[in-house]
């Protein structure tokens, strides 16, 4: 395979991109991330909560639930080849009222239907052991560093600004740059741009939008450490804050919920404080004694009126799109590898062999995964509230 050359093109280096890349090294298929971005995981996948789902919550039956439960079922494989920490913390979420009790009960009833363990207590909690959290970065950056070590490239700084169908029926991606890549296939994890990338194919595939989540980051209060994850009774406005320990030992309290136009906007917007922290306080009230050390927002890829987009494209054939993957991305971005490895497969005739192994792993980053791209975006060193 040339330096301009591939058989697949995965446009996108968040964690789904990632994820893809990894599918196809690990089954013996060439693959080129092309990230506009100078590094891995600068969007959503670095800016987000860290934890990775059950699927206790999920809709039965639905996509996004699948490739959730399949993840969880990957993961017990993969994490550990991968070198990538994960602590299996759990979750617990506790009523007040006889409304939320219900509520709880149905989410009992839910995660039955889903396969997922969950433990309801006599005093109407539910107690979900599976539940986990990682550092979202550490895991694109071992994602992709075993899809090199299977083969793939890896190419930063990498903007597609066009996409169209060569002469000889390949996908050609031109760059910013000036060069050109042709492909047999091509897989669009553009993220938040994903409906821009359509678009060059001649698509409109869906609308984009950005839903801004903002969290707030606290030391651990002495005494209290918490070792769980504290979900709120999710109710018709959403799934609300929630409360929930890292593993560099700091509490993160959020997200908020914002639809938002502006697709570079990370800022952390002033009210923050006040749709976080009396929720976080009334969750886990050791929080009280504390002020947040820092803030920082992520933007989720949400579609209007659509949800894990996963389908081939209309107008340019060997394009596989992959939009509208919101919050849920990490916990079951290894399922979405799989599956589009399987389409790749079906529909561009990309050959894949038996899975093998693939070590992964990354360096420790300088700093925080939670501080990273909030450098990145210029948003970093914000304080909100006391």
């Amino acid at each position: 395979m040339s330096a301009g050359d591939a058989e697949v093109a995965i446009v996108g280096g968040g964690v789904v991109g990632c994820a893809v890349a990894h599918a196809l090294a690990r089954r013996g298929a060439q693959a080129l991330l092309l990230e506009a971005e100078p590094g891995l995981a600068l969007g959503a996948s670095g800016a987000n909560s860290g934890i990775l789902h059950t699927g206790f919550d999920s809709t039965p039956g639905e996509l996004e639930t699948k490739l959730i439960l399949r993840s969880a079922e990957l993961r017990e494989e993969l994490m550990g080849e991968l070198g990538v920490a994960v602590w299996r913390c759990g979750a617990r979420l506790s009523p007040r009222g006889e409304g939320e009790r219900a509520a709880v009960r149905r989410l009992a009833e839910g995660a039955g239907a889903n396969g997922v363990e969950a433990r309801l207590a006599p005093d109407g909690s539910l107690r979900v052991p599976g539940e986990a959290v990682t550092d979202p970065v550490a895991y694109v950056h071992a994602l992709a560093r075993a899809a090199q070590a299977g083969g793939a490239m890896v190419r930063l700084g990498a903007r597609v600004v066009a996409l169209a169908r060569a002469a000889d029926g390949r996908v050609a991606l031109e760059l910013q740059d000036g060069g050109r890549v042709l492909a047999r296939a091509a897989v669009n994890c553009a993220g938040l741009f994903a409906d821009e990338l359509a678009r060059m194919a001649g698509e409109e595939l869906l609308h984009i939008y950005p839903r801004k989540g903002e969290f707030l980051v606290f030391p651990t209060p002495p005494g209290d450490p918490l070792e769980e994850i504290l979900l709120p009774v999710p109710s018709a406005l959403g799934k609300g804050v929630l409360v929930f320990p890292t593993l560099d030992g700091h509490v993160i309290a959020g997200p908020t919920a914002r639809e938002r136009k502006d697709k570079r906007d990370w800022s952390v917007e002033a009210d923050a404080g006040e749709l976080i922290l009396a929720k976080a306080r009334r969750m886990y009230p050791a929080l009280e004694a504390i002020a947040p050390l820092e803030a920082y927002a992520g933007l989720r890829p949400a579609g209007v009126g659509a949800n894990y987009v996963i389908e081939p494209s209309r107008t340019l054939p060997g394009l596989i799109h992959v939009a509208a993957i919101r919050s849920t991305g990490l916990s079951a971005s290894l399922a979405i590898g799989e599956h589009v490895a399987g389409m790749l497969a079906a529909r561009a005739g990309v050959q894949l062999g038996d899975a093998r192994e693939l070590p992964g792993g990354a360096a420790a980053p300088a700093s925080p995964w939670w501080q990273r791209g909030a450098r990145h975006h210029g948003a970093a060193g914000t304080r909100v509230g006391s």
